[in-house]
């Protein structure tokens, strides 16, 4: 079972032919709404891959608390640990070029509430080789309540270190399994500018201190990980993109539900990339993370 401890947003998403330069303002093609937050993506992409899921967290009492939950709820997730706050639901705000690429402001509001006594309630009722995700859209010291606590109880952890704030690379080195993006892991590193094998001579080194898995994620590269002292690379799908907005949870999603499923770590690896690169054929963060018979059919 995975227990996924983060943030829940609605996204607010407006579309464009190229992303506006500082000070620039530019016209808008399109605007939508779409479930979110790094947290309810990746429990929806882990219980779309096949996983039992619970989402714990917090959203509002206003009108977009429902529809934030409302593909959670479709697809069968626990929320029983996600819990109404009095701050309005998280809100993130996002810019979409013609390319595929994006840039997104995250208001956190409900997310700023999840506390440490809600860390320590979501891992209290894990059992040992569970599996918990996390991400830093929630306040980094229940995100490290929520380590400490799963460390003790056996409990299998994954943080995505997403997005990156100044408590990314202390709490990345806490987790099982972290992942990253190759900024985020020049963070995590403490190097700027690495060249591809200077990168994993840096996550074999990572991984040597701390007895971790490092997985970082290369976009159109695929995905290249260090376990066990043993480099691992996969590939995605070659795709046009039409939004990458939530290709970076679905990774995570479908890689902590087949790790939790017991497949072999480079068949999990192979998954979830090709679960990332269908996510980018759809605009949107939920609606655009793809169902388990369509992931496996391209593998």
């Amino acid at each position: 079972m995975i227990t996924v401890f983060g943030s829940i947003n609605m996204d607010l998403i407006a579309t464009t032919a190229r992303l506006p330069k500082p000070g620039e303002t530019v016209t808008g093609t399109g605007f939508t709404t779409a479930a979110g937050g790094k947290g309810a993506n990746q429990a929806l992409a882990a219980r779309r891959a096949g996983a039992t899921v619970r989402m714990a967290g917090a959203v509002g009492s206003d009108s977009f608390a429902e529809n934030a939950l409302a593909l959670l709820k479709e697809a069968g997730t626990d929320l029983s640990l996600t819990k109404i706050a009095s701050e309005p639901t998280g809100t993130a705000h996002i810019l979409v070029g013609g390319d595929g690429e994006n840039v997104i402001v995250v208001v956190a509001s409900a997310n700023g509430t999840v506390s440490e006594g809600d860390a320590i309630s979501a891992v209290q009722t894990m059992s040992a080789g569970d599996t918990l995700m996390l991400q830093l859209e929630i306040p980094a010291a229940s995100v490290e309540t929520a380590l400490t606590a799963a460390k003790k109880k056996g409990v299998t952890s994954i943080i995505n270190i997403a997005p990156l704030t100044m408590d990314a690379a202390r709490l990345g080195r806490m987790a099982d399994i972290v992942v990253a993006n190759e900024t985020e892991f020049e963070l995590l590193a403490g190097r700027d500018g690495l060249a591809a094998a200077e990168r994993e001579e840096a996550m074999q080194k990572l991984s040597r201190e701390t007895g971790q898995t490092v997985i970082v994620t290369l976009g159109a590269e695929g995905v290249v990980a260090v376990r066990n002292g043993n480099v691992h690379r996969a590939r995605g799908l070659k795709i046009e993109p039409v939004d990458t907005v939530g290709a970076g949870d679905t990774f995570c999603g479908y890689l902590a539900a087949s790790l939790d499923a017991g497949i072999d770590f480079d068949k999990a690896l192979r998954r979830a990339a090709v679960a990332g690169s269908l996510a980018c054929l759809k605009p949107g963060a939920q609606p655009a993370i793809p169902h388990a018979g369509a992931v496996d059919a391209k593998i």
